[in-house]
């Protein structure tokens, strides 16, 4: 669903990496700036943390669709291109 939204695998990696980013700038800020404990800005970088994860995998998900997506379309042209190679007319030729 993603890849139909226009979803790239490269922006859930990037994604991924701000995600490690942040958690350290939350982890920062809120050991600096309020006045709790560090375990309240543990759990902040923790909790950003987790995020990175879920992104890394979704775009691993994602770049597998479109090879996936990219091979159908070469299997497709070669079928294409090899048809009228043998001087054929393909039954139903995409493009």
């Amino acid at each position: 669903m993603l890849h139909r939204m226009g979803v790239k695998s490269g922006m859930m990696y990037t994604a991924g990496i701000a995600s490690i980013g942040l958690s350290f700038a939350s982890w920062l800020t809120s050991k600096n700036v309020e006045n709790a404990s560090l375990a309240r800005a543990d759990r902040w970088g923790i909790f950003i943390g987790e995020w990175a994860p879920t992104f890394f995998a979704m775009g691993v998900a994602l770049r597998i669709e479109e090879t996936q997506q990219d091979n159908t379309r070469l299997t497709e042209r070669e079928m294409f291109d090899s048809s009228y190679a043998e001087g054929r007319m393909p039954s139903h030729a995409r493009m």
